[in-house]
């Protein structure tokens, strides 16, 4: 019977929360707003974060999940003045072809292949790309990040030991230079060099390499021979052995480089190995940031919908003076009063909970069908939103409820 009491109760209440809503729909629109923008921001930031890692996630393992990399510098965010003493990674050597070759002799490693991007401009005949991104890749490219090719080949080993001037373009470049029609066997211009396209493949664009734009993808001696290219900043890429872990293959990798390089035991490694998982903690860092900020500032809309709870409901507690003097003096107790005036801040609250979710779902889906990133709202979001809306709603109605249930009746009563 107690429980059919409060749920009869709790149904009361929600009922004139929102016959107070009608009354009042100034008041009660800024108040639900408030809440819809707090919700609105958690739903979509935590829609995007979401469909961000499970891009980043996707980046990082197309490589292949064990694949690491050699570089000449790491990644971090110690501040640098260009001095030796901020920025000592400035005078590591550059990671040499010789080094690369010697890695290809390590039992626990697979395949090794250099990397290094460059800019640049694209022409055929009367088209121009007067920005593009030109990558010099080595002959086992494919076997360390397999493309999807549409059409034609990529290059050979003997073109990339030569330097040949041919490129593999990706579908953009395709379309912008050649207005959708076939680009193998064509001649172009990069840098104002003529190379032959040789393949097409599809690029699909994540959230790390930002909007999609058109790339040229050739033997990295031709980058640096014919692009001007400085490949002394090139990065390694290291997949190990099927029969060896990415631990010992790394281990090889670092004990090999450093007999090359003559390191002794008390030098540190001036090279940089970074796993994928290195990666994505800087990535986590970085974002991690970016997501409490938001928070914050979804807490900020929250504030101004709880203030605007506080403001609605005390008027309502001052309107209802006599009414609750009269619910007093038929056996109310303080207890049920103040549950009733929770119940109606919590519909508030709830309200513009339901409208910032309905918006944020919209918004979410609209930028996983226009955008790279795959936006989702996550279950866990809905139930936060919903939890921190309901929070809202029982912090900022405590006050006016607790008032309600202190009023002595007789005071209530003669209350005009």
């Amino acid at each position: 019977m107690r429980l059919l009491d409060r749920l009869r109760m709790s149904l009361e209440g929600v009922t004139i929360a929102l016959d107070a809503m009608r009354a009042n729909k100034v008041r009660a629109g800024l108040t639900i707003l408030g809440v819809a923008v707090g919700v609105f921001v958690v739903v979509v930031i935590s829609a995007a974060v979401h469909g961000i890692n499970l891009s980043v996630a996707r980046e990082f393992e197309s490589a292949g999940p064990t694949t690491f990399f050699v570089q000449r510098y790491p990644i971090t965010f110690e501040h640098c003045d260009d001095t030796g003493d901020t920025c000592r990674w400035r005078s590591n050597p550059p990671i040499t072809f010789n080094e690369l070759a010697t890695l290809e002799r390590l039992e626990s490693v697979a395949e090794v292949g250099a990397q290094q991007g460059w800019g640049g401009s694209a022409r055929y005949r009367d088209r121009y790309l007067s920005s593009i991104s030109a990558i010099g890749v080595t002959a086992n490219w494919p076997q360390l990040s397999p493309p999807e090719m549409v059409d034609g080949r990529v290059f050979t080993d003997q073109e990339a030991r030569a330097a040949a001037r041919v490129v593999v373009i990706n579908t953009v470049a395709q379309e912008r230079l050649f207005s959708g029609e076939g680009g193998v066997g064509k001649d172009i211009v990069l840098n104002g060099v003529p190379f032959l396209v040789v393949g097409v493949w599809k690029d699909n664009s994540s959230f790390l390499e930002g909007p999609e734009r058109p790339k040229f993808v050739m033997p990295i001696l031709a980058l640096g021979r014919h692009m001007g290219a400085n490949i002394r900043w090139m990065t390694l890429l290291v997949k190990p052995d099927v029969n060896a872990t990415q631990p010992q293959a790394i281990d090889d990798v670092t004990a090999a480089l450093r007999g090359v390089r003559g390191l002794r035991p008390s030098r540190e490694s001036n090279f940089a190995v970074i796993t994928q998982a290195k990666l994505f903690d800087t990535y986590n860092k970085i974002f991690g940031m970016f997501f409490l900020v938001m928070i914050a500032l979804s807490g900020v809309g929250l504030i101004v919908g709880g203030v605007g709870v506080v403001a609605i409901m005390m008027i309502s507690v001052t309107e209802r003076t006599r009414e609750i003097g009269v619910r007093k003096a038929l056996g109310a107790t303080r207890l049920i009063i103040l549950w009733q005036f929770l119940i109606e801040a919590v519909t508030l609250t709830a309200t513009g909970a339901m409208l910032g979710l309905a918006v944020g779902w919209i918004v979410a889906i609209v930028v996983r069908s226009s955008t790279p990133i795959e936006t989702a709202v996550p279950p866990l979001a809905v139930l936060a939103a919903l939890a921190m809306s309901a929070l809202t709603g029982i912090l900022f109605g405590m006050l006016p409820a607790m008032r309600a249930s202190r009023l002595d009746p007789v005071t209530a009563l003669r209350y005009e």
